[in-house]
């Protein structure tokens, strides 16, 4: 299973600082998505599979920018969230949006997360699923709220095991 990288900014060294000091810093975490790189497996194989084709007649080794492309979008491609804004990178440019401009977040077909603006824009997440927005709020410093149950309430035992049908019997 794939988490995205939590990175938290290192303090300098101090020779001083032991292990046991404590913790050095407080920051909040920064999280960030990338599209899995196993995608890039995938291109490998295209620019393998694509060889008899690119040969056959002039220019036709041009068919080899697909798989570059592509690898280029997984290498490029990226959400960053800390907790003053969410920046995202795409092939066509990058965007930084304080949390303030945000006013929600829409969850589409495929999993897919975009943000919602304050003046009705929707901003994609590249790489954000509905499977990280536990992580995403973490990030967030407290400006998003974490959708995960906090209680859960716990299940009747009687009602998962189908044998046991009346509860006084054991």
């Amino acid at each position: 299973m794939w988490l995205p990288k939590i990175d938290r900014p290192r303090p300098p060294l101090d020779h001083r600082a032991r292990w046991d000091d404590g913790p050095v810093s407080e920051l909040p975490p920064r999280a960030v998505f990338r599209p899995s790189r196993m995608i890039i497996l995938g291109a490998v194989g295209i620019a393998a599979c694509a060889i008899p084709f690119a040969f056959g007649a002039p220019f036709l080794w041009l068919v080899y920018l697909v798989p570059l492309a592509i690898i280029g979008w997984v290498l490029w491609t990226r959400t960053t969230a800390d907790a003053e804004a969410v920046t995202t990178r795409r092939l066509t440019g990058s965007r930084r949006v304080s949390w303030s401009q945000i006013s929600s977040l829409r969850l589409g077909d495929k999993a897919r997360v975009s943000a919602v603006l304050t003046g009705g824009d929707e901003l994609p997440l590249p790489a954000v699923r509905v499977r990280d927005l536990p992580q995403l709020a973490a990030a967030s410093g407290g400006h998003l709220p974490d959708p995960t149950p906090s209680d859960p309430t716990p299940a009747d035992p009687t009602l998962s095991d189908p044998a046991r049908s009346d509860p006084s019997e054991t």
